[in-house]
């Protein structure tokens, strides 16, 4: 690393070392040649290469000088056929064979649709080791309640496993939609100039083009698409970024969550903190969710990528225009090792999430009695009491609860209600205190719970 120059982030804090030596240089020259290679060897069935030169470049496919490539990028100002060159120089016999009948992006976008699969594997790795750890957060709590939030104000109690159930459900929608990109992924092929074939039309003949065509897509190991044109349609790489970002938004959310559910207000949640880890440099105190920030600072960033895909798709002139290029050399790897990133963090979030059992009771016992009021009512309703009368009177009941809870007293609802007589006509104060238990006004969020974590871990 040389600290006096800019130095991306990516290239040495963000992302797993996999990750970064996939989008590294070297790895995609070596793609450039492993697919010279395969063409070469494609075209010596023909008759068009011997043997022997396609030996002679595989021998030498390895054999990556970045070095000199740029030194003779330096005089032609194209860094792929610099590249074409370093290898032609390493090859005495084979090097004049090199790249017969195509042109730069049949090496290129191939290239770089292997690159993609390689790192939506890595992906996918990830996905799966987080959604077994979410499976068992959410199996370990599906029966704890917890008190609901709807638009940041108490709402009905849930359960913690039934929460963390929500972000499992979205993140299998994640895994589907990027393991449907990765089976989906398609190269341009080695169709030439603008995508008509017609330079292997001049060598091979054009009633070998299908032949052609096949041996290359079973060499790569890589379905093309059936009409391209200089380039893949550049809407691939929309998609592409799009489903890394439908992730990024998943997680984000639950970060964003972790970081509310951290506030000393409600204390529930907390990431993990090192023994020796500091907060802040002013305030010794300090337990800052610094992961479920980062995760949310970068989730930001990967959000806008899909844009700039989208105009790269919507800009592509005619048969190709070159306004994608210089911007793809870091769309592409960044969104890969910000998911990368992402995914990492998530692990380590819900792996070592701190609940803490004692702010749960708290919380459910502050605004828990507020919730149970719907119990009540549907109560005393089923018994033949007016349901509008003791709707008002609950309610009355309720504001003066509330009041006390904002002066920090112990909230009286559930007394206020168990000694009112016109409810205790209908039902003893004895049945009205067991209502209020708002603990228990949980549905059936634990069989659904479970039912996700059953889904994650049968995937």
């Amino acid at each position: 690393m040389n600290h006096d120059v800019y130095q991306s982030p990516y290239s040495w804090r963000y992302g797993s070392d996999a990750m970064r030596a996939l989008w590294s240089e070297t790895h995609k020259r070596r793609l450039w040649r492993r697919l010279w290679v395969s063409l070469a060897q494609v075209q010596s069935g023909f008759g068009l290469v011997s043997p022997e030169q396609v030996a002679d470049l595989k021998a030498h496919a390895g054999d990556v000088n970045i070095a000199r490539a740029l030194e003779i990028e330096s005089e032609i100002h194209h860094d792929l056929m610099a590249e074409l060159k370093t290898f032609a120089e390493q090859c005495a016999l084979g090097g004049g064979a090199l790249h017969l009948g195509a042109t730069s992006m049949d090496i290129e976008d191939n290239a770089e649709v292997l690159r993609q699969r390689a790192a939506l594997d890595l992906v996918l790795d990830s996905l799966e080791n987080l959604m077994d750890a979410l499976a068992n957060q959410i199996e370990h709590w599906a029966d704890t309640p917890v008190m609901g939030f709807t638009h940041l104000q108490p709402a009905e109690p849930t359960t913690l496993g039934y929460r963390l159930a929500q972000t499992g459900q979205d993140v299998l929608m994640d895994w589907e939609a990027i393991r449907r990109m990765r089976a989906n992924l398609k190269g341009k092929g080695f169709k030439g100039a603008v995508g008509t074939s017609a330079a292997t039309a001049d060598l091979l003949g054009l009633e070998n083009l299908p032949e052609f065509d096949r041996q290359m897509g079973a060499a790569l190991e890589l379905e093309f698409y059936e009409a391209s044109t200089q380039t893949y349609p550049r809407k691939q790489d929309y998609f592409l970024v799009s489903a890394l970002a439908g992730l990024g938004g998943t997680l984000y959310k639950f970060a964003f969550d972790l970081r509310l559910l951290q506030s000393p207000s409600v204390g529930e949640w907390a990431e993990p903190f090192g023994a020796r880890q500091v907060g802040s440099s002013a305030m010794p105190f300090k337990r800052n969710p610094i992961n479920a920030e980062k995760l949310d600072s970068l989730g930001r960033a990967l959000a806008g990528l899909p844009r700039l895909a989208w105009e790269n798709a919507a800009h592509s002139l005619l048969e190709r225009t070159l306004d994608d290029s210089a911007n793809r050399r870091s769309l592409l790897p960044e969104a890969f090792l910000m998911t990368d990133e992402i995914l990492r963090i998530a692990i380590r979030l819900v792996d070592g999430l701190k609940v803490d059992e004692n702010a749960i009771r708290r919380n459910l016992k502050t605004y828990g009695p507020f919730a149970a009021t719907e119990r009540v009512l549907v109560a005393l309703a089923k018994r033949g009491a007016d349901r509008q009368a003791m709707h008002e009177r609950i309610r009355q009941h309720s504001l003066a609860a509330w009041g006390a809870v904002q002066a920090e007293q112990p909230n009286p609802l559930a007394d206020l209600l168990a000694g009112d007589a016109e409810l205790r006509a209908t039902l003893p104060a004895k049945e009205i205190l067991a209502l209020m238990e708002a603990g228990a006004h949980i549905g059936d969020a634990p069989q659904r719970a479970r039912g996700i974590a059953g889904r994650l871990r049968s995937r």
